[in-house]
């Protein structure tokens, strides 16, 4: 394995030739005052892990750390015109590395699109060095229209947790290191057709008729509640769905559901619906509690399928139903903790705990420790499988 050659390699590349450059020079330019038509931010992440596996045959304790720097590049040529470009760059070394020869192929397919705008850096037997560009499009805006070419972010979705609405680029609510969420290679098309409300238009790239999403979204705003009415095809597939955003007294109340009817008779129905709830008390305690309904979940699968089912807008999570419960509270200014809860009533039970602790150690410094630990019933007693530790610095610029 030679470093040296994935790097020259990857500097051939014109457009990340750029990125590059700008990952070079990015600490000395963001202290210094910034261009009016241009802005650069990011922040760089390190984050250890810790996975304690318990099974009958022995317990095993995996150690896996991440480097992570992330690049936000903007350009405003004009008022009508920006480009964006952000980069995101991350190195993998430790156990979960080393137990898997696939880990760089695993890591360079995931989050792609139509487009492959990744490269994997260097490929070692405990480490792995992958960048991407994750974003990177041009947007016309003009009186009320809003048009975006490239790889973007098409968030249709309103609840926390579960979003049937974001038919473009799901998510995992586990995957919580990736704050800004996959993208997609995508032309949007949007009208403003008044202060609250607008209609949409968005497909995306794909090499087949199967792969590809077009939908249209008509959004608008009454009785004090936000809402939307989504509609299109999605991957042999039509689609319809709708969400709403708004109070009942005091309290939030949220909701989406989309329905999917395939082009085959013969393939089953989807449906999935999410609610949810949350409020904030005068001192600060915040509570959200959430619900999804998942067609295609299963009844009777392991804790296993949790984290290795496949994600999409028609399969959220791996069980039929889930509900949620999180609560956030901060001790002091500096100072945050809270605990998410999500368990699904099916055959082992399995409940899914997320402890957090945050403390900001200094301007633009966080520190986190967050817990992933999972249950299940076997046997009429609960065990714990898999539990993950993980602790977080993160420097913002």
């Amino acid at each position: 394995m030679n470093p040296l050659k994935h790097i020259k390699a990857y500097l051939r590349h014109p457009f990340l030739m750029t990125c590059f450059l700008l990952q070079l020079f990015s600490f000395p330019i963001f202290g210094q005052e910034k261009e009016q038509n241009w802005a650069l931010s990011g922040y760089i992440k390190n984050l250890q892990t810790g996975i304690f596996q318990n099974h009958p045959a022995g317990d095993s304790y995996l150690q896996d750390n991440l480097i992570h720097n992330r690049l936000n590049f903007k350009w405003f040529p004009d008022e009508h015109w920006t480009f964006r470009a952000e980069l995101r760059t991350r190195v993998f070394y430790g156990d979960v590395v080393l137990a898997n020869r696939d880990f760089a192929d695993l890591v360079d397919d995931a989050n792609n699109d139509y487009f492959d705008l990744s490269l994997i850096l260097f490929d070692g037997k405990s480490w792995v060095g992958h960048t991407m560009l994750d974003r990177l499009y041009v947007e016309y805006n003009k009186n009320d229209w809003e048009i975006r070419l490239g790889r973007q972010r098409i968030n249709w979705g309103i609840n926390t947790v579960w979003n049937p609405n974001d038919v473009f680029n799901a998510f995992a609510f586990t995957d919580f290191d990736y704050e800004e969420r996959p993208g997609s290679d995508a032309l949007t098309i949007k009208k403003y057709t008044g202060i609250a409300s607008s209609v949409e238009l968005a497909v995306n790239l794909a090499d087949r008729l199967d792969e590809t999403v077009i939908a249209g979204r008509w959004q608008l705003n009454q009785w004090n509640y936000d809402f939307q009415l989504i509609g299109g095809y999605m991957q042999d597939s039509w689609l319809l769905g709708a969400g709403w955003a708004g109070q009942i007294n005091l309290i939030g109340f949220k909701g989406e559901w989309s329905y999917f009817l395939p082009i085959e008779e013969e393939l089953p129905t989807s449906f999935a619906l999410s609610l949810g709830f949350d409020y904030i008390f005068e001192k600060g305690l915040y509570l959200n509690l959430g619900y999804l309904y998942n067609s295609n979940g299963s009844l009777s699968d392991g804790i296993d399928n949790l984290f290795n089912f496949e994600l999409s807008a028609q399969n959220l999570y791996p069980y039929r139903h889930a509900v949620f419960l999180q609560a956030t509270t901060a001790i002091s200014p500096l100072v945050s903790t809270g605990l998410a809860i999500i368990y699904s009533p099916v055959a082992v039970h399995p409940v899914f705990f997320n402890p957090s602790f945050t403390v900001s150690i200094a301007n633009n410094w966080d520190l986190d420790l967050i817990g992933q630990l999972v249950f299940n019933d076997t046997s009429r007693a609960y065990t714990s499988p898999i539990q993950a530790i993980f602790l977080r610095t993160k420097f913002s610029f």
